[in-house]
């Protein structure tokens, strides 16, 4: 009989090939990952069974769409997608660094650990978005987010560093015309959209640009 795991594992890096250095890291985040879920909701627990490629292999889909890039930070963290995965895959480039930004000191604690065992380029830094992200912005070259915020918040909360010229990689649902319908109420945005490797019903959401409207006064 099958191990689902295995199964799912298999799947999920069919979708988005890794070297063996990078597969070891991820599964030693996984292992940790499901040690923490017992005592800690970082992920829907319905998507347990089916972690590599509902969170793995969707958070490394992003990682072509980068392009050669050393400095990456990843806003709301949470239960480490795509921070975690992203850290993984750079680590194979010497030079590369992600920032990973999770107010949640619990959840911050499950990232940091999980940084340190799989031997990660990445700094995790305990604190909210607003008050972080003008201090961290100069230099990014992309800035990432997953289930965070609807676009227009979304947009507030990643302008610092797409003011710098860093590129958004944002994992979306289905309804992503509709956000960036309502978003350009208040911003002018350059954006593409690509169908998600691992989801049917999930979009990548590529900012190249993003300037918030003046007011009418």
């Amino acid at each position: 009989m099958n191990d689902p795991d295995s199964t799912d594992r298999a799947r999920a890096l069919k979708l988005t090939p890794v070297s063996r250095e990078t597969e070891d890291r991820l599964v030693a985040i996984v292992a940790l990952l499901e040690k923490w879920q017992r005592t800690i909701n970082l992920v829907a627990p319905s998507s347990l069974a089916h972690v590599w490629t509902r969170h793995v292999a969707d958070s490394l889909q992003l990682v072509p769409l980068a392009g050669d890039v050393s400095r990456w930070v990843d806003l709301g963290s949470g239960g480490g997608f795509p921070g975690l995965p992203v850290a993984a895959a750079l680590a194979e480039f010497t030079e590369a660094d992600i920032t990973l930004v999770e107010s949640d000191s619990r959840k911050a604690a499950f990232l940091r650990e999980a940084a340190r065992i799989a031997e990660l380029p990445a700094t995790v830094l305990p604190a909210r978005i607003e008050q972080i992200a003008p201090k961290i912005a100069q230099g990014v070259e992309v800035v990432s987010a997953r289930a965070l915020a609807p676009l227009p918040r979304l947009l507030e909360l990643a302008y610092p560093f797409l003011a710098q010229g860093a590129k958004g990689l944002f994992l979306k649902g289905q309804d992503v015309d509709n956000e960036l319908t309502e978003a350009s109420k208040s911003w002018r945005i350059e954006a593409s959209v690509k169908q998600s490797l691992t989801d049917p019903s999930g979009r990548v959401l590529i900012v190249t640009r993003a300037e918030p409207l003046k007011s009418a006064t």
